[in-house]
């Protein structure tokens, strides 16, 4: 069993004897054999700690370790802001971003699990249980893909509302995390506009109430391949939101507007207003009185403020983004198919935002395990 290790006090206490043994004549070898150690241990105390007293040793260890406890603060600051800056950028707030980060810096630069998940506010015991997923997770992200293939301008929101109606029981905030996890690209949203509420226009502060009550009309244009221009009178009304008609013809005109409108008539009943921009094909006299005859309110929008005819240019829009500016159209014959298609597919299955995620007017029944028809048409 080796000699207990001499404080600071002992070994002044030896030197002092020491040198009262040299006063008296004794060497230097004889002294320190006196007090048990050797002459370099000797001269090693002395230089260490010659001319001390007690009380300032003391300190002086006191200061060594002060020392020592900051160099290790000062080591571990450093450690921690080296974990730190090799973290993910932005703030580490779920367990596998604090995971992914903990592995990296350990492989890195060595740093100890333990160390580094203290740094980052990991539990260890988070950091090496890995996530399993929960069930049905790889079929619900494939549902998610095919729907985002399917309808490549739908946000995760109505993609929610159509995995809903496939029978998942999930909610939105599942569905955005998966959205986000797979890369998948999320709309940007349009700028918001204020109404006009000042304005002298009637068909600005009239606001459809119940079915019937206000439809709006206007003409959307496109080309097929060949370049040749084709137009569509696109019908709808504005408290239910379903398009009534999309109407596609090379060159339509007042005689055609009344024809559309006459079948409309026929199947839903003259609405009490009308509303449309003041273009010459709805401004026409043949036209205001047809529908004066039939009870039928013609509102007109200020010129030059689409904004007022706002339920059918949002519907011009959605025709434009979700269909028109993706498919490639050869003949007028083929627009004609593909836009009703559209249309019913607008009408009975289309999430609508305004409607609680339901579409403007559903089908009432559905074979059970049977597709709708668009299915069909879409793999066509």
């Amino acid at each position: 069993m080796g000699r207990k290790r001499r404080t600071a006090e002992e070994i002044i206490g030896h030197l002092r004897e020491v040198e009262v043994r040299l006063a008296k004549g004794e060497t230097i070898g004889i002294a320190c054999r006196a007090i048990g150690v050797t002459e370099q241990t000797y001269y090693r105390w002395r230089r260490e700690y010659g001319g001390l007293k007690v009380d300032q040793a003391k300190r002086l260890k006191e200061l060594e370790k002060e020392n020592q406890r900051l160099r290790k603060a000062v080591s571990d600051l450093t450690l921690d802001k080296l974990i730190l800056s090799e973290a993910a950028k932005g703030k580490l707030l779920s367990p596998d971003r604090r995971r992914k980060c903990v592995d990296h810096v350990t492989k890195e630069h060595g740093v100890s699990e333990r160390r580094a998940c203290e740094v980052v506010g990991q539990h260890r015991s988070t950091q090496r249980k890995r996530p399993s997923g929960r069930p049905g997770e790889k079929a619900l992200t494939g549902a998610i893909i095919q729907l985002a293939e399917q309808y490549g301008r739908y946000g995760y929101r109505r993609v929610t509302a159509l995995l809903r109606r496939d029978g998942w029981h999930v909610n939105q905030k599942r569905v955005y995390r998966i959205w986000r996890r797979e890369g998948l690209k999320v709309p940007q949203k349009q700028p918001k506009r204020g109404r006009l509420w000042l304005n002298d226009g009637s068909c600005v502060r009239l606001r459809p109430e119940r079915p019937n009550h206000v439809w709006s009309y206007d003409f959307v244009q496109d080309r097929t391949h060949d370049g040749r221009v084709y137009r569509m009178l696109c019908i709808i009304d504005e408290f239910t939101r379903e398009c009534l008609s999309i109407r596609v013809e090379r060159r339509l005109n007042s005689q055609n507007v009344l024809e559309e409108l006459s079948q409309l008539f026929l199947i839903h009943g003259p609405p009490e207003n009308i509303r449309s921009d003041n273009g010459p094909e709805f401004i026409a006299t043949a036209v205001r009185g047809w529908l004066g005859r039939l009870g039928v309110t013609t509102l007109y929008i200020e010129p030059g403020s689409p904004w007022e005819n706002g339920y059918c240019e949002s519907f011009n829009s959605k025709l434009r983004d979700e269909f028109l500016d993706r498919e490639i159209v050869y003949t007028l014959k083929e627009a004609k198919a593909l836009i009703e298609w559209w249309r019913r597919h607008y009408n009975q299955l289309r999430p609508h935002s305004s409607l609680g995620y339901n579409p403007p007017a559903p089908k009432t029944i559905l074979p059970a395990g049977l597709p709708p028809p668009y299915y069909e048409g879409a793999a066509a």
